[in-house]
């Protein structure tokens, strides 16, 4: 009766029936459920559409991140990791210390997934990327090799002088499995400008995604939010994802990003709320009805908080990650790496069923049902 009395009295009573509904929100209604202070019903509404897409399941991976270099010839104003060639803290792998570290990683955890990414290097040729693939796949041929943001991609058809299907084409020949979704930002022009000028457009950005995806490859989609942005703006990145799902279906996640702003060129904003956290994953998952996923990137959130997004649409934790260092260098505080025991834990305690999962979300072993929990 008490939880009928606040529905009744909501501000977004009739966005709520409208989900119930299954009809499409708009723009608009997807600003007003940001605006909203009734965080109970808004997280309701989240959580009715997780689990009618993927149950009371939360998946989870065992993965390695590796930043091959942070060398970059562009600066973003949010970003406190890339380096110029030479200056201090600038690092550069070789292609045998990213496989060692591999190797050495899968023995110890049985990894099944690579996530690779790195600054835009003005100096390596395009057969360096080739032979690093190449090199991990002869090394660890199972294991999947999610590699390089669509804003690296455009770099290398920019650079190279190929285009975004040549330059897939020859790094799926190389053992490229997928892409993350890193790069994306925010896709307004105007916001874009301010906090990453030089780097790719949307367009740019949402071309090299379409053509992964009508080449049979799966990517992820990120936002950072908590700069300069508005509502408004999140709400635009969104429909550009949304529309774009609509024409390919190649996105398999969505991963929203608090910007972190220390040691950043933006360290004057404070870091978003956990409120901001929590609507903002729950908005997603409601405003983006064609995506399969609503990822709660631990690193980013922190454990508590992303223990809690699994009740506001969040249905994926991320994974094991093993040495992350991008969020960490602009004051990430989580742990590096988990263990596979501390992720099914965290889950668990949330009410929600463990499932370990590839890197395309196929179920790899099955857990035992849930009892008294």
């Amino acid at each position: 009766m008490v939880l009928k009395r606040h529905l009744e009295q909501s501000p977004i009573r009739d966005l709520h029936d409208k989900v119930m509904a299954g009809q499409r929100l708009s723009e608009a209604d997807a600003v007003r459920l940001f605006e909203t202070q009734d965080l109970f019903t808004l997280g309701a509404m989240a959580n009715h559409v997780r689990e009618k897409l993927n149950g009371n399941d939360t998946y989870y991976n065992i993965n390695l991140h590796i930043d091959y270099s942070n060398v970059c010839s562009t600066t973003c104003k949010f970003c406190a990791y890339s380096r110029f060639p030479g200056e201090a803290g600038a690092w550069e792998l070789s292609h045998a210390e990213i496989v060692k570290k591999s190797v050495e990683a899968h023995a110890k955890t049985g990894l099944t997934e690579i996530h690779i990414v790195g600054g835009l290097h003005p100096e390596y040729p395009f057969e360096w990327y080739e032979t690093m693939l190449r090199s991990l796949k002869a090394a660890l041929p199972k294991v999947h090799l999610k590699c390089f943001t669509g804003v690296e991609i455009h770099f290398f058809a920019e650079k190279y002088n190929l285009s975004n299907e040549e330059v897939l084409k020859r790094l799926m020949a190389a053992g490229l499995d997928s892409m993350p979704g890193g790069g994306a930002e925010i896709f307004h022009p105007d916001v874009r400008e301010e906090i990453c000028p030089g780097k790719a457009t949307a367009d740019q950005w949402i071309e090299v995604h379409r053509t992964a995806h009508r080449l049979g490859l799966k990517t992820n989609a990120t936002m950072l939010y908590g700069h300069v942005e508005t509502y408004a703006h999140r709400v635009d990145h969104m429909r550009r994802l949304r529309d774009l799902q609509d024409e390919t279906k190649g996105f398999q996640t969505f991963i929203p990003l608090a910007f972190h702003p220390e040691h950043t060129a933006m360290d004057r904003f404070a870091r978003p709320s956990g409120i901001e956290d929590l609507k903002t994953l729950a908005v997603g998952r409601l405003f983006l009805d064609n995506f399969p996923h609503i990822k709660a990137y631990w690193i980013m959130l922190g454990l508590r908080l992303a223990q809690m997004s699994l009740a506001f649409g969040v249905d994926d934790l991320d994974g094991t990650v093993l040495e992350e260092t991008i969020y960490h260098m602009a004051g990430a505080e989580t742990p590096q790496s988990l263990s596979v025991a501390d992720l099914q834990r965290l889950i668990r305690e949330a009410g929600r069923q463990p499932v370990e999962r590839d890197t395309l979300y196929r179920n790899l072993k099955p857990q035992p049902a849930l009892v008294g929990v």
